[in-house]
């Protein structure tokens, strides 16, 4: 058995730590190459110690003296800065990178594993969210492998038939069911959602999530991201991606066929699993996660979702719809709003707002090379923070 050597993008946040979780398992199949992180210095420092990366990457050079001290002997290189960051995901002795940054500062690092022909296990959606086009172009003409990381659409990879290769016609697929949770405030009268901290936001039911990920999830902004990946992941429409709230998150997401047919993927809420299932792709390794136990969980609800109560899903839809550099200002737009949401400068009820502003502000562009969507997210920026109050 090949020994897969990896980097792992983002490896002091939830994503990462589970990663690692999976790796340590299974020591005779991975070796850790690089490790990443950003603020979480004495974290990387202990997963350093552990792991014993021939890299770690962080985002300071301050940050890298620091660490650099804090692991003397161990015989890990410490580098600083986002160029540092591309430079681990193309390592030739690299086989699979875990591209795993929130937001778009794991663009350029995540595009760059793709153009150096990796096995990308992509767990950063705004590569695709941003850059679609150049992004699947990039992994098309380098021959990388794109392996999804998401729990829904690693769902929506299992429930596809082999080879599918966004022929839909051929293999009958009629459309993609993504489910949500519907988050924390699915229940939560409209009036109460003007007072809304960001401690109830970031208490999601089902998922251990990073901060900014669990107020997507509450807003619905998530969702619509992940609509947005999916088009690109699987060659649809938009007509051909739906949303069905599934407050249990036991099915993690489904593909309808034409002939009647619903296949679903189906397991207790836990990341390590579709981390698992891409690691070890096409075999299947343990994952360390319990049995789906179906006489606990009982029942299964599904609901349509409330568009006036979740207004990020459609503004998602919208840029989707619109294409170009649309998707990117949206994605540029929600970090903005949802970091003054988490510093207490903006109110929960007001980040579609921001959004919506700022895709009338910014004007749609084609978006065909990465110059022209930094470009878009520049723009974005400087329009949703004019938006805020």
């Amino acid at each position: 058995m090949k020994v897969q050597r990896l980097t792992i993008l983002g490896a002091t946040g939830s994503i990462g730590v589970s990663t690692l979780d999976v790796v340590a398992r299974h020591p005779d199949r991975f070796d850790v190459v690089a490790l990443t992180g950003h603020r979480r210095i004495d974290i990387l420092a202990e997963q350093c110690r552990r792991f014993k990366p021939r890299y770690a990457v962080v985002g300071s050079h301050d940050d890298a003296a620091r660490l650099a001290a804090m692991l003397a002997g161990v015989g890990t290189e410490v580098l600083a800065g986002p160029g540092a960051l591309c430079r681990v995901a193309c390592l030739p002795e690299v086989d699979a990178v875990m591209a795993a940054i929130v937001g778009a500062a794991g663009l350029p690092p995540t595009l760059a594993a793709a153009q150096a022909g990796k096995r990308v296990l992509l767990a950063n959606k705004e590569a695709l969210v941003m850059a679609g086009s150049v992004f699947m172009n990039a992994v098309k003409q380098a021959g990388a492998t794109l392996l999804p990381i998401d729990s829904e659409h690693n769902a929506v990879f299992q429930s596809l038939p082999a080879g599918f290769a966004g022929d839909y016609a051929r293999h009958g697929v009629h459309r993609i069911l993504l489910t949500a949770s519907g988050g924390p405030f699915r229940r939560t009268a409209l009036a109460d959602l003007e007072k809304v901290t960001p401690e109830q936001a970031c208490a999601h039911p089902n998922w251990s999530m990073g901060r900014k990920i669990s107020v997507d999830s509450a807003t619905m902004m998530n969702k619509g991201l992940e609509v947005i990946e999916a088009r690109w992941l699987f060659d649809a429409d938009p007509g051909q991606i739906d949303v069905v709230i599934h407050p249990q998150s036991v099915i993690h997401s489904l593909v309808q066929y034409v002939d009647g047919s619903v296949i679903a993927e189906l397991g207790n809420p836990d990341m390590r699993t579709p981390i698992a299932h891409a690691l070890a792709y096409p075999e299947r390794i343990d994952a360390g996660v319990a049995p789906l136990d179906l006489f606990a969980v009982a029942q299964l609800n599904f609901e349509r979702p409330d568009l006036e109560r979740f207004p990020c899903l459609a503004l998602a839809y919208r840029a989707l719809r619109a294409g170009g550099n649309a998707p990117a200002v949206l994605n540029a737009a929600n970090e903005v709003a949802v970091e003054a949401f988490l510093d207490g400068r903006l109110p929960f009820q007001r980040i579609a707002a921001v959004i919506a502003a700022t895709l009338d502000a910014v004007p749609v562009a084609p978006a065909d090379d990465l110059a022209a969507v930094l470009a878009a997210d520049a723009a974005a920026r400087v329009a949703a923070q004019g938006a805020l109050p």
